[in-house]
């Protein structure tokens, strides 16, 4: 099962000709995500060959334009290629009369339905839940009401060892309860535990989002202990304190929360536009944490679990 993020755009509030503007897709179990629409977003999607088909749902972390601006073009691709199948945005309250605005001055009829989900919140919450993923979101600390995103994978059932059934001669009905937990009863009223039937279940995935946000503990308590987050370096430690006046964060405070939440890895992103290499949020943030990679457009990162 699919557990992959692929960067789309790295850079903060100015893009550049290597780096688009923040936005994210992650893919769990073929199930894709939008995470922030930056400027560009459907250019990078082409580049990566993801299919606009798949993404259903749209998270939107805060209005600041390097993280919304793709998306009224997206919305009006998908309504030229076709689409009728709903499409859901998460995000602040605001947004929904804002883009309802601008597409009414640009589109005629959207042929699909836009669904919006407020993520207004000052505590942890949950935004989303299908049969393989949650998704909640928590308050980030910026200029503007900002949200954080944090997606959990469902602990699936077991997969079932096929010798076992056939040893045993397991009828097809019986294998579904199996699967959810029961022992079986052979005929000779034998009961067969169910460990003999089952492979160990592998633990759910998490991947956590934070973006535009200055420095917090807090960050900490809502990401705790999540395989993968994706945390905003927009400055190095020279220039802190421009990344308070902004309330932005440095690659170490970025791997200070990494650590206080005991995360197994981290990336950096959204870098302002005057650096153009990653070398120093690498070598910065390792002070503090180890397991640290900077993104780059194109990135792409799987969560395997063994």
């Amino acid at each position: 099962m699919k557990f992959e993020l692929t960067i789309l755009g790295s850079n903060s509030a100015l893009p550049k000709v290597n780096r688009f503007s923040t936005a994210q897709i992650l893919n769990i179990s073929e199930q894709l995500f939008l995470i922030d629409c930056g400027e560009g977003t459907q250019i990078q999607l082409r580049r990566y060959k993801i299919k606009f088909s798949k993404i259903n749902h749209i998270f939107i972390s805060h209005l600041h334009g390097d993280h919304i601006y793709g998306l009224p073009g997206l919305i009006s691709t998908f309504n030229l290629l076709g689409r009728k199948k709903s499409l859901h945005i998460y995000c602040h309250s605001s947004f929904e009369n804002i883009l309802s605005m601008f597409l009414n001055s640009i589109e005629r009829h959207l042929n699909y339905e836009i669904i919006y989900h407020y993520t207004d919140t000052k505590d942890k919450k949950l935004i989303f839940e299908n049969k393989i993923v949650t998704v909640e979101a928590f308050p980030l600390k910026h200029k503007l009401t900002t949200t954080g995103f944090l997606f959990k994978e469902k602990q699936q059932l077991p997969t079932l060892r096929k010798d076992k059934l056939e040893f045993y001669n397991v009828p097809i009905a019986l294998r579904k309860a199996i699967k959810e937990g029961n022992d079986f009863i052979t005929k000779d009223s034998k009961i067969i535990p169910n460990r003999e039937f089952t492979k160990e279940k592998k633990r759910p995935r998490s991947y956590a989002f934070c973006s535009d946000t200055q420095y917090s503990p807090k960050t900490a308590e809502y990401v705790k202990n999540v395989d993968l987050l994706y945390h905003e370096a927009t400055f190095l430690e020279d220039m802190k304190t421009r990344a308070k006046e902004t309330m932005h964060s440095t690659a170490k405070d970025a791997a200070t929360v990494a650590k206080q939440a005991n995360v197994k890895t981290l990336l950096l992103g959204h870098y302002s536009s005057r650096y153009n290499f990653t070398k120093k949020h690498i070598a910065e943030a390792k002070e503090i944490f180890e397991n640290v990679y900077a993104v780059e457009d194109g990135f792409k990162f799987t969560v395997d679990i063994k």
